[in-house]
């Protein structure tokens, strides 16, 4: 896959190494950050825009602040998201092209959860 031509840095990949895996893959870093709790569900909640941590809290009900302080410092660490000062939380430029390749899977989601309700 070709990089644009952009002036944006290369995206550092997650200090943490991905969970059962030795090849050092990217993808595999990138799953092993998706399927730690919360971490999807903060992604998808900021897409439609910034929040604050309150708002985020609120949002992902049940997530503790302890638990939620960590994702979001994980997914600023991977670049996926960002902080601005009074404004919260919000998806960096890879954090939005990541959610973006989400909605086919949703609309798949969707599908599915019909075609299962139809054969009860």
């Amino acid at each position: 896959m070709a990089r644009s031509s952009s002036l944006e840095p290369e995206p550092s990949p997650p200090r943490r190494a991905a969970r059962g895996s030795r090849t050092g893959r990217p993808v595999m870093a990138l799953l092993d950050l998706l399927g730690r709790r919360w971490s999807l569900r903060v992604l998808w909640e900021l897409r439609s825009g910034r929040r604050t941590f309150r708002d985020l809290c609120k949002a992902c009900e049940g997530v503790s602040p302890g638990s939620l302080n960590l994702r979001l410092h994980e997914l600023r660490e991977a670049r996926l998201i960002d902080l601005e000062e009074g404004e919260g939380f919000g998806l960096a430029p890879l954090g939005t092209e990541l959610v973006e390749r989400f909605l086919p899977l949703v609309e798949w989601s969707e599908r599915w959860a019909r075609a299962a309700r139809s054969h009860r």
